[in-house]
């Protein structure tokens, strides 16, 4: 098939590039930004174009003769995120509609079982673009994910710093809900499986391990070999503790604060309603996956890439330094500060 994806120089998207290469299909990697193939090391059999989904025509051009389309547009490092995502979707909606495009795969995240109004501003966007997209007219769906874990992974980025910085973590008692993680690879065939497949509606996508929230702190400090002491927080207004993760971390600012937002429930699958893979591997758990996202050496989809943002990046002189793991991670989020200060960086 030829496959475009929307969204191709993010983090899901680098890495479900290949990974639709591998399985045969043509791809067009389509970003706001402007072509760049070289940056992510796509070889032959990618059409890598620039496409702001806000413009119809432009969406219209680079539709033209795709199979299927995967959506993984996300505007949360903006503070009208909602307003931007839904005028996205409706566009590609109704290109999508006048085309001749058969499947549209959407990569949303995982909807707490609360009432509408409950919903954090970042979950609630995720819901109506959901809507807006499976009501394109074509075959699609939507798989809401829980947590992604891999090296580069904004959720598993944030987690990991705040479980690195921190010697002594302390746990406001909201925090305390389940969740439902799952490995980038495994996101990565559930995508590919929809894109071939023909399930409708909204399919859940989540690891074999449900944890709470400080428990995935824990399992991002045993992965980095860290020992680490949480303590409950008893008073913790949200509002004040995501504007103290986004200062502790080199996340960007408004994705951090959003991502705060939705920690108020419990994120796991429905139980009628989860991915199950065709083939039936096992899916990994949190700890393996952990282990391979904290290897800089790892190989799989886990492991870090070249082409992820500057922010989440590890390696360098600063982890050559004979200091503690806290220590490097105060360094880097100064240089990270100093520079984001500067002029032309």
């Amino acid at each position: 098939m030829r496959v475009l994806v929307l969204g191709a120089t993010g983090y899901v998207g680098s890495r479900l590039v290949p990974h639709l290469l591998a399985l045969g299909h043509e791809v067009v990697a389509a970003s706001s930004s402007p072509p760049a193939p070289a940056r992510f090391g796509w070889r032959e059999g990618v059409r890598a174009v620039q496409c702001d989904v806000t413009d119809a025509a432009a969406v219209a051009r680079t539709l033209d003769g795709v199979d299927a389309v995967v959506y993984l547009v996300h505007s949360l490092d903006r503070t009208d995120f909602g307003d931007r995502d839904r005028l996205a979707a409706e566009t590609v909606a109704r290109a999508v509609a006048d085309s001749g495009v058969r499947r549209l795969v959407y990569l949303s995240g995982l909807v707490p079982q609360v009432p509408e109004r409950d919903l954090s501003r970042h979950i609630a966007s995720r819901l109506e673009v959901e809507r807006i997209l499976l009501g394109s007219g074509t075959s699609a769906v939507a798989l809401r994910a829980g947590v992604v874990l891999g090296a580069g992974s904004t959720s598993f980025e944030v987690v990991r710093q705040v479980a690195t910085l921190f010697v002594v973590q302390p746990v406001p008692r909201w925090m305390r809900h389940d969740v439902q993680p799952v490995a980038v690879s495994d996101v990565l065939r559930a995508v590919a499986e929809m894109v071939e497949g023909d399930e409708e509606g909204a399919v859940d996508v989540g690891g074999p391990d449900v944890l709470s929230y400080p428990d995935l702190m824990a399992a991002c400090s045993r992965g980095g070999g860290l020992a680490r002491l949480r303590l409950p927080a008893p008073v913790a207004p949200p509002a004040l503790v995501g504007l103290a993760t986004a200062l502790a971390t080199t996340a960007p600012f408004h994705t951090v604060t959003a991502l705060i937002e939705s920690l108020h429930h419990d994120m796991v699958c429905r139980d009628a309603h989860t991915w199950v893979p065709a083939d039936g591997t096992p899916l990994l758990g949190v700890a393996e996956a952990v282990r391979l996202a904290s290897d800089p050496l790892t190989t799989t989809a886990e492991g870090p890439l070249p082409s992820d943002p500057a922010w989440a990046r590890r390696g360098g002189a600063l982890d050559a330094l004979p200091v503690p793991a806290t220590t490097r991670q105060a360094i880097r989020l100064a240089v990270h500060r100093a520079l984001a200060v500067l002029p032309g960086t």
